[in-house]
């Protein structure tokens, strides 16, 4: 690549900001903590997100001619062993994410049609919502691995559709927010005061204690696809000064982001509003995002001075909107990761690890894994859905069981990252750290914050709660899969010393 075509600073940081930033970490965190989310935001980038995107951009500019992904970082610095173990947990963070998204969708989509959420009313062969939910994520499981075995040309209009659509809601926050400030002459609807970012008006957080701490790794997980800056060093123009700068530019823009996001939403969203009102039961963590903007919609409204009907019109429209840009954005994202992750996983580790029918392939897809991969996300599915009582514990079982896996590999790779600096054979054309002591300093940081958040993330619901399901499938997920993983790499070893004597 030329000089010329190579990324600027303001398109650095340009492309990090969009990796990362998610609209739905805002109104999430809102519902659980108010005010009081945004210092543990401002905590999390400081200690977890511009230290790991670093060690990111280095693992990058080391391998940037490996197509192997987080294994090639984990191979070279850490051993094959260590390196497949951990890729493996990346690879189970996406099945996750799949039984997640897969039963979160139909929120999305009732909201695209209907303007509010009417999934708890849905019933299917008299079941009640949640696992008529389970049963519709099964069918849209085994829809989506269908058509993607049949190849995904025709979903990539759909995937950069809804992506823009996506990036105007966040677009609309900061300017409708602004606009009800403005005509409701500065007054907020959520009081802005030093207690209002120390304790959070939620009751299950406004006690602090456990519950405050578990929700560090929301924020950690709202840093998520920092692992997209390490293909990113190679592409930047005078990568030794832009990247750093880039790199802290965005970390400040995005904490500030989210801040900001949280704060705007005060303006037009009292916590315990009888509109909105976040502690009834009907809210949860699937619906959240959809009912605050559809509150934005018709406060919108009433500060243009329109009648009550009219603006509850504009918020079942705003809703909307966000719905079909949401499910666009999300098929979208479906499509991909249900082979992409997949594919990196048989195609960049050792061969010997598989079966032979899951590295054959048929329209560019590993169809025979797929199956297997749909067939695993549709028992935890089951499990889950079939597992608990209502709609609120439903998702947050799959929110916490997303969080948890897709956030316990940054501890393995930052962990990892000792192992890569000391190795000398392997050349680093980037180094942000210079010296081995702040490699230390910065890798205790980071392995410390996600330990310590997935840590608290588990046990909290049961000890504050009583509810061993969340506690148990947030453990379960990630513990399965390790266990696969180190079976499947120990089954490979045996192998091989066989067929050496022989």
């Amino acid at each position: 690549m030329s000089d010329k075509r190579k990324l600027d600073l303001k398109a650095l940081i340009l492309m990090i900001f969009t990796s990362v930033f998610g609209f739905t970490n805002i109104t999430r965190s809102y519902y659980l903590m108010g005010y009081s989310a945004i210092p543990w935001f401002i905590l999390s980038g400081i200690a977890f997100f511009l230290p790991f995107a670093f060690m990111i951009a280095e693992y990058g500019a080391a391998f940037k001619d490996s197509k192997g992904g987080i294994y090639s970082w984990m191979e070279k610095s850490s051993g094959k062993k260590y390196a497949f173990i951990v890729t493996f947990m990346w690879f189970a963070s996406y099945i996750i994410w799949q039984v997640n998204v897969g039963s979160g969708i139909w929120i999305v989509l009732s909201n695209a049609i209907f303007g509010v959420d009417k999934t708890q009313q849905w019933s299917l062969f008299g079941l009640d919502s949640v696992k008529t939910l389970g049963i519709l994520a099964i069918c849209w499981i085994l829809l989506v691995t269908y058509i993607s075995n049949k190849g995904l040309d025709k979903i990539k209009k759909i995937t950069s559709i809804g992506g823009s659509a996506v990036a105007l809601i966040n677009i609309f926050l900061f300017v409708g927010g602004i606009i009800i400030l403005i005509l409701n002459k500065g007054e907020v609807m959520q009081p802005i005061n030093l207690d209002a970012f120390l304790h959070s008006p939620n009751p299950k957080y406004a006690v602090g204690g456990l519950p405050v701490l578990s929700f560090i790794v929301y924020a950690i997980f709202a840093y998520g696809g920092i692992e997209v800056v390490g293909g990113l060093v190679d592409q930047t123009e005078n990568a030794e000064k832009t990247f750093p700068k880039g790199v802290a530019i965005a970390s400040i823009v995005i904490t500030l982001g989210y801040a900001l996001g949280m704060l705007m939403f005060g303006t037009f969203t009292n916590w315990d509003s009888t509109f909105v009102n976040f502690s009834k039961e009907t809210i949860t963590l699937g619906n959240v995002s959809y009912i605050a903007m559809n509150h934005m919609g018709y406060q919108l409204g009433l500060a243009f001075g329109l009648a009550e009907s009219s603006a509850r019109t504009v918020g079942l429209w705003v809703s909307r909107y966000m719905g079909i840009s949401m499910f666009m954005a999300l098929t979208g994202a479906f499509f991909t990761l249900v082979y992409s992750p997949l594919k990196q996983l048989i195609g960049d580790t050792p061969k010997e690890l598989w079966p032979k029918s899951w590295k054959e392939q048929k329209n560019g897809m590993y169809t025979t894994a797929m199956k297997y991969q749909a067939a695993c996300v549709i028992v935890i599915i089951a499990i889950v859905s079939f597992g608990g009582d209502s709609a609120q514990q439903f998702f947050e079982v799959l929110v916490s069981m997303t969080n948890v896996s897709m956030t316990l590999p940054y501890f393995f790779i930052a962990y990892s990252f000792l192992g890569f600096k000391k190795n000398k054979s392997i050349e680093k054309p980037f180094t942000k750290f210079k010296s081995m002591g702040a490699v230390k300093i910065c890798v205790f940081m980071v392995c410390f914050v996600v330990g310590f958040a997935n840590i608290f993330t588990v046990i909290e619901p049961a000890i504050q709660r009583g509810d061993w399901l969340t506690t148990i499938m947030s453990i379960a997920g990630p513990l399965i899969f390790t266990l696969l993983a180190v079976y499947l790499y120990n089954r490979m070893e045996r192998n091989k010393k066989k067929q050496s004597v022989n």
